[in-house]
């Protein structure tokens, strides 16, 4: 990879709007399949309209790679249409559930932990805490992180959720 190719590599966010039925999913992931970008996260859910779904995809790559798939996924069928939403105009959210080795010494810092990143205590067992946190990518990073130090037992994290800012339609 060229220099000036490593630089342009970096992670992407695009949202689709595409017909809510079976197959769609498949024929999304393969343009991505065909172009060697791997979908980093990927979040379908229903739409206002019951008979869309909305989906986000975070794939890394560089842009003019991008550009062909954002073309390719405008022309299927059942996609109403696909955009890059990577900049900053955009309303972005994910959620972490992360479990961590609790003992009682310990109970005070970890629940100050989660207070502080407004972590919302779901399971407490003698030895372990399980919060959960919702917010950009970066805060889930820092508590992953911090939450490192502790013993993680489980993690999981959603995808990226996101809505455009303003007027503008995801």
């Amino acid at each position: 990879m060229s220099t000036a190719a490593q630089q342009d590599y970096r992670q992407h966010t695009i949202s689709l709007y595409v017909a809510n039925k079976p197959g769609v999913l498949i024929r999304v992931s393969l343009v991505f399949a065909r172009r060697g970008y791997n979908i980093d996260s990927l979040v379908v859910s229903g739409a206002h309209d019951p008979k869309f779904s909305q989906m986000n995809i975070v794939a890394s790559g560089d842009a003019k790679t991008l550009d062909q798939i954002l073309k390719q996924l405008n022309k299927l069928v059942d996609v109403v249409h696909a955009t890059d939403n990577t900049s900053e105009n955009v309303i972005q959210k994910e959620l972490l559930l992360i479990k961590l080795e609790c003992p009682p010494e310990k109970r005070t810092e970890i629940l100050q932990v989660a207070s502080a990143f407004n972590g919302e205590i779901v399971d407490l067992s003698d030895s372990t805490i399980t919060f959960e946190i919702s917010g950009d990518s970066e805060k889930l990073d820092t508590v992953h992180n911090i939450c490192s130090h502790y013993g993680v037992v489980e993690m999981v994290r959603s995808g990226k959720i996101l809505m455009a800012k303003g007027s503008r339609i995801t």
